[in-house]
């Protein structure tokens, strides 16, 4: 089943996710990256080289979070989704996904990555004061 609208159109109006990694020892690290969503799939999808320290990271353990979040001061207007999910290499589809949005990428050397969900927690405080849409895949 997939998310909600609400978080499925929260996560398509943005670019930008931190993505929490843990390595060896517990040793944990945050990355930002740019992502295209595949909302068919339900697919975070990012690129990274291998050779950074959260690449490292998830090819030793495919846990991770993320967190992409609007930025505001306006209480009222505060958003943000955290996301639990696997992390594995993206497939062509999945890299189609993310060049469609980033079109500029198509020269680079792309190391695809996707998240697969499977708990997600949605705050919209436009929809009241601390309000929060769950999402989980086994449900």
């Amino acid at each position: 089943m997939l998310p909600e609208k609400k978080i499925t159109d929260f996560i398509t109006r943005h670019h930008v996710l931190t993505l929490a990694t843990v390595g060896h020892n517990a040793q944990p690290y945050c990355a930002a990256c740019f992502y295209a969503y595949d909302k068919s799939r339900n697919l975070i999808i990012f690129t990274s080289d291998d050779n950074t320290l959260h690449a490292q990271h998830m090819m030793a353990n495919s846990n991770v979070a993320v967190a992409i979040n609007l930025e505001t001061r306006i209480v009222g207007k505060i958003q943000g989704i955290q996301i639990c999910g696997t992390i594995r290499r993206g497939d062509k589809n999945a890299k189609s996904v993310y060049i469609k949005r980033f079109p500029y990428a198509v020269a680079a050397p792309l190391n695809i990555w996707v998240v697969e969900p499977y708990f997600m927690k949605l705050t919209d405080n436009t929809l009241g004061f601390g309000k929060k849409l769950i999402w989980n895949k086994e449900q």
